[in-house]
């Protein structure tokens, strides 16, 4: 099985969602994304974009832990 292809149940979350999960205000979540720091949406619609539920997990699990300690690559 191709390893890019996703997960078909992986879940799309709001720019809502995603501050919430990453308690990040929208201005750093898109200064993030143009310093190419932080995973890139998706458009769903006219005005509309989600993000991957996988990417943001990921995304998170790869930021460093307050102690200073590193995550596992």
């Amino acid at each position: 099985m191709d390893t890019d292809v996703r997960d078909r149940r992986d879940a799309l979350l709001t720019r809502r969602q995603v501050e919430a999960l990453c308690c990040l205000s929208t201005s750093s979540i898109y200064r993030f994304m143009r310093d190419g720091l932080f995973p890139e949406p998706i458009r769903v619609g006219r005005r509309a974009v989600r993000w991957h539920a996988s990417e943001i997990e990921a995304w998170l699990a790869s930021r460093p832990r307050a102690t200073g300690d590193r995550p596992a690559a």
